[in-house]
């Protein structure tokens, strides 16, 4: 070998060296401009509020300030698959919500839960049956039981075919034996306002949803799908205490692209951790009806894990996977 081609060589190894040795400079200066969080949804809505509020705590705990992007549209997999195809140097984050473990298995996402690396998990919300204040039913078991006398007769509301909100009363009416009526809607709202108008039996929506109208005393909450009672309705029952095995939430955190470095994923763990301790950040939540729920990302990855595969049989066994 030459003495000129050896000193190319040596010196492309070191250019190489210095390269891998320069990444984890760069991650440990993280972050030196602003980070953008991507909101898969429209602004004014419930996920854009929890992003809002947790990008204002998060002033005290990052040298950089966190812009909120709304990027609605395809229910959420045009905002995901712009943070998953984002480069992976933090500075583009996203508010990763329960629909990353479902709509890949719809076939309308080309994305995966594992594109992802969560960071923390901010809140989580539960299906609740909720009907007309105004109804016959007083329990949960009244309402099943005219339900089953009446098989696919009764009408229930939710937030679209294959969303959170449907999934959670086919699930219901799988472990009960009751067949429903599934009514889809363009959200959750549209739901609530049709089952005040009587033109629907119920819903089964998340409490949050329909607080207001609870406190109002125009529709009464008949049970929670959740391992526990809601702490603002701590009266009405889960569906476990009424023998039904059913627990389906919805929930929101912050996730990053898979290939995020890890120096830069511990940095925002750090700070999420403390902007989730946050008072402004809980008073946020509360006057939103949303409930706190922190998880660190080894928790959190976890309850991704679980939904992705629940969701994934379950969509499978109603036949509206693909």
């Amino acid at each position: 070998m030459t003495i000129t081609r050896r000193t190319t060589l040596q010196a492309a190894g070191l250019a190489a060296l210095g390269l891998l040795q320069a990444a984890p400079a760069r991650a440990q200066d993280y972050p030196q401009r602003p980070i953008e969080l991507v909101v898969p949804y429209a602004a004014g809505g419930g996920t854009d509020a929890v992003a809002r509020a947790f990008a204002e705590a998060l002033k005290k705990h990052l040298p950089q300030s966190v812009l909120v992007v709304n990027k609605a549209g395809a229910g959420g997999a045009i905002g995901f698959t712009e943070v998953m195809s984002s480069r992976p140097d933090g500075y583009k984050i996203g508010v990763g919500t329960v629909e990353i473990t479902m709509l890949p298995h719809l076939g309308v996402a080309r994305f995966s839960a594992d594109d992802f690396t969560p960071i923390a998990q901010l809140n989580a919300e539960p299906s609740a049956v909720t009907v007309q204040s105004g109804a016959p039913w007083r329990t949960l078991e009244d309402f099943l039981a005219h339900a089953r006398a009446k098989p696919g007769e009764v009408r229930i509301g939710n937030s679209g075919t294959g969303a959170i909100w449907h999934l959670a009363a086919e699930q219901m009416g799988r472990k009960t034996g009751t067949r429903f009526m599934h009514v889809p809607y363009a959200g959750a709202n549209p739901a609530i306002n049709d089952l005040l108008g009587g033109h629907i039996e119920a819903v089964t929506v998340s409490p949050s949803e329909v607080a207001q109208h609870v406190a109002g005393g125009k529709l009464r909450l008949l049970g929670v799908m959740a391992d526990q009672r809601a702490a603002r309705f701590a009266d009405v029952p889960t569906l476990k205490e009424r023998g039904i095995d059913v627990s389906i939430s919805t929930w929101r955190g912050i996730v990053v692209p898979r290939r995020t470095p890890p120096q830069v994923v511990e940095v925002l763990r750090n700070a999420s951790r403390l902007a989730a301790q946050e008072a402004g950040f809980r008073d946020a939540l509360a006057r939103l009806d949303l409930t706190h729920v922190y998880a660190d990302a080894p928790h959190f990855q976890k309850v991704i894990e679980r939904d992705n595969a629940f969701f994934k049989q379950l969509m499978a066994e109603l036949g509206i996977s693909r």
